[in-house]
């Protein structure tokens, strides 16, 4: 049977996200999602479990009911053992405080008043061994010495999800986990569908810099076209899954298999399923196996358990094996790697695993990779496989995630409508002094591999879209980020008089290749210099700017000038009218939980 509720704090009726819910004495469970509602299968006669950290336990008999609503009461003991006991300050935030926690462990055998004093207060769990990869950010380069930008798209959407936990669970993400591309890429734009022979559209937009005064952005929205799912060629899928020891955890191997199932009901007949698993070795689950069999596949997800150490190396190269043997030409070959990232038995460094799939990623097989689970997540290693594997990246926090990515998102997860993406902006030196791309640190590319097809860049899915924003600074405009842009002893930049008479401010040039193709081709579109004051922009422009302001708030960005919690919302309230599935409206609900955390003191 099925068990919905709602888990909320006793003291203030307030939802409780990330609560974990168990099935007594099984590993199956679920995650409150942001809500504080989760869903579960159990039997009748079950007891569930509801653990979070700060408050007590609670446990509760189905006794046949299908619908269970808990209220969590706050545990004073174990406050008493981690309390917040303030929160940091850093200019440019609201009232000069950010959501930066500080935490101190108390004596347990003092008094309890002052953690009673605290019971508001959020908590945070123990250290954890969770790895990202360090990127500085982007600084301002001058268009004189370097007028152009090179890099790869990105579609990956793992680092909004992964945020969202944290600040779900009460704690401020490491900077390095704030990646602020994937996160204005994670929402969906209004964007017109390509009418000509590409498979991607341009958009452009020129309008004020709510963070910076007398700086502008440009925006550059990028439309895959959408492919019908009953249009999409077949897919031969091989689903490769941790079942190591450290994925039995309620928030791993039960989410990720009750994930799965939601894919698995939306297999074609003429699709194909293999199960690949790893731990101390590594195995076949489920032969290759008709979407129509759908049963047989589910009935494979249900018997996977956890234990063992994580081969994560040899489960690759297995799954790659399944995946060439069952090859189908022309269509969807694709291996799905769930796991937390935590490979610690033969090729388990960065390196090896990059060198592992560059050489594998050449037979046309692409590879995704899902994330799950917190304490032990390696989003460092997942970054690699799927760049250098021809795919994307995701984190699943909840099984609302699990929707958006494995269903609402079917065609642009799965299906590649163009590789090897890459776009290079020329900028105008007569219209700007100098530019900043706004996120895409680990996707830079030399100038020099826009030409090179031989350079790997990112993918594009069925309905994909990809936005890019660049902070300018007009020419004329005085700016103390100039002061670091050094001036030239030995030339001169002569600038073309033809530039100062075009009214752009730069040119767009992209490469891509087709899925099969190892050829690229090339468009080119000028952005307009026609400047929209930012109330009147549109709302793509709008609520992806208010996102890039959150994430270099979370960041304590040095480029974050007047960047607040109520700018954010401000914009982001006014560019909502397209949100069919509420995920911008759950945006400025985490926003104004950042800003309620920096208000306390």
């Amino acid at each position: 049977m099925k068990v919905t509720g709602k888990v909320t704090d006793a003291s203030n009726g307030d939802p409780l996200p990330g609560v974990s819910v168990i099935v007594q004495g099984t590993a199956q469970g679920a995650i409150t999602d942001v809500d504080g509602k989760y869903i579960i299968n159990c039997n009748p006669n079950d007891i569930l479990s509801f653990a979070f950290v700060g408050y007590i336990t609670e446990k509760i008999a189905v006794s046949g009911k299908s619908e269970i609503n808990v209220q969590l009461n706050q545990d004073v003991r174990q406050l008493d053992e981690i309390v917040v006991i303030g929160y940091g300050t850093a200019s440019g935030s609201d009232d000069g405080l950010s959501p930066m926690f500080t935490f101190k462990r108390k004596n347990r055998n003092k008094t309890t008043a002052s953690a009673q004093a605290n019971t508001s207060a959020l908590v945070t769990p123990a250290p954890n061994d969770e790895s990202y990869e360090k990127a500085n950010e982007n600084g301002f380069q001058g268009v004189a010495k370097n007028p152009l930008s090179t890099f790869s798209i990105d579609v990956d959407k793992a680092a909004y999800s992964n945020v969202r936990r944290f600040i779900n669970s009460g704690q401020k993400p490491p900077a390095d986990a704030v990646r602020v591309e994937e996160m204005i890429n994670y929402f969906d734009y209004n964007y017109p569908q390509p009418i000509d022979r590409h498979p991607f559209a341009v958009f452009t937009e020129v309008s004020d810099c709510p963070w910076q005064t007398g700086h502008k952005l440009v925006h550059i929205g990028v439309q895959g076209k959408k492919i019908e799912t009953d249009d999409l060629p077949p897919s031969n899928l091989v689903f490769l899954i941790d079942v190591s020891g450290s994925m039995e955890s309620p928030n791993k191997l039960p989410l990720l298999k009750a994930a799965f199932k939601l894919l698995v009901n939306n297999l074609r007949k003429n699709d194909r399923v293999a199960i690949v698993t790893y731990a101390s070795s590594t195995g076949i689950a489920l032969e290759s196996t008709p979407g129509s069999d759908k049963e047989e596949i589910i009935n494979a997800i249900d018997n996977l358990k956890a234990g063992g150490s994580t081969s994560g190396g040899a489960g690759i190269k297995l799954a790659y094996q399944e995946a060439s043997e069952n090859f189908i030409e022309k269509g969807n070959n694709r291996i799905i790697l769930a796991t937390d990232g935590d490979f610690n038995v033969g090729a388990s460094s960065d390196a090896d695993m990059e060198a592992l799939i560059t050489k594998e990623r050449e037979s046309g097989i692409f590879l995704s990779c899902l994330g799950f689970g917190m304490g032990n997540y390696k989003d460092s290693k997942l970054q690699i496989l799927a760049d250098k594997g021809n795919g994307n990246h995701a984190y699943i926090d909840n099984m609302q995630e699990a929707n958006k990515t494995l269903v609402s998102e079917f065609g642009g997860t799965l299906f590649t409508i163009a590789k090897d993406v890459k776009i290079q902006i020329e900028f105008n030196p007569s219209k700007v002094q100098a530019y900043r791309l706004v996120g895409y640190e680990n996707r830079m590319l030399k100038d020099e591999d826009f030409k090179d097809d031989k350079k790997d860049a990112g993918e594009l899915g069925s309905g994909h879209t990809v936005t890019v924003l660049y902070e300018i600074i007009p020419s004329g405009v005085q700016s103390e980020f100039l002061k670091n842009i050094p001036d030239l002893k030995y030339q001169k930049t002569n600038i073309n008089e033809a530039s100062s008479a075009l009214n752009e401010v730069a040119t767009i040039k992209m490469r891509y290749k087709k899925p099969d193709g190892d050829k690229s081709i090339e468009l080119e579109q000028a952005v307009t210099d026609k400047l929209m004051p930012i109330e009147k922009a549109s709302e793509n422009l709008k609520f992806s700017t208010a996102v890039a302001m959150f994430g270099m708030l979370l960041k304590n960005s040095e480029f974050k000038g007047s960047a607040t919690y109520n700018k954010v919302l401000e914009l982001a309230d006014n560019a909502r009218s397209f949100d069919k599935e509420g995920y911008k409206a759950e945006f400025t609900r985490l926003v104004k939980t950042c800003l309620n955390l920096a208000s306390k003191n």
